[in-house]
């Protein structure tokens, strides 16, 4: 695998993470499409601008977010990324907290890592694979 792509991936990723950390809509939609679309376990699909409006609002808040790549898939100016995350903050002024794995779908945008999908699933494992009963 390309290691300057993988390179690339993962910066992305990382500045991603540090958009929602910043709870900052502009700076999130740096990162994203603007057809990108979050689908959550809760709620299925869920547009970038109901995303964003949520943020704007400040009824979703994010205090920390952290991933651990395990797998990424290239096929030219598609990328898929696979990771472990977990996050903390505020939805409508309630604490939240997650652990689970996501895939990011990357596009390469004029010459950027662009986000058009985020599939979350919660993890029901522990790092090393043992199920959490």
């Amino acid at each position: 695998m390309n290691k300057e792509i993988n390179e690339q991936l993962e910066a992305a990723e990382q500045a991603f993470s540090a958009a929602m950390i910043s709870n900052d809509p502009d700076a999130i939609r740096q990162c994203i499409t603007d057809d990108w679309i979050l689908v959550t376990p809760e709620s299925g699909p869920v547009s970038a601008e109901k995303l964003l409006d949520l943020i704007a609002a400040g009824n979703l808040t994010h205090d920390t977010m952290t991933k651990t790549t395990h797998h990424r898939h290239i096929l030219g100016d598609v990328a898929t990324v696979t990771g472990r995350g977990q996050n903390s903050g505020r939805f409508h002024g309630e604490p939240i907290s997650a652990d689970e794995w996501i895939t990011d779908v990357y596009q390469k945008v004029d010459g950027t890592w662009r986000c058009v999908l985020t599939h979350l699933a919660p993890a029901l494992s522990t790092p090393d694979g043992q199920i959490v009963q």
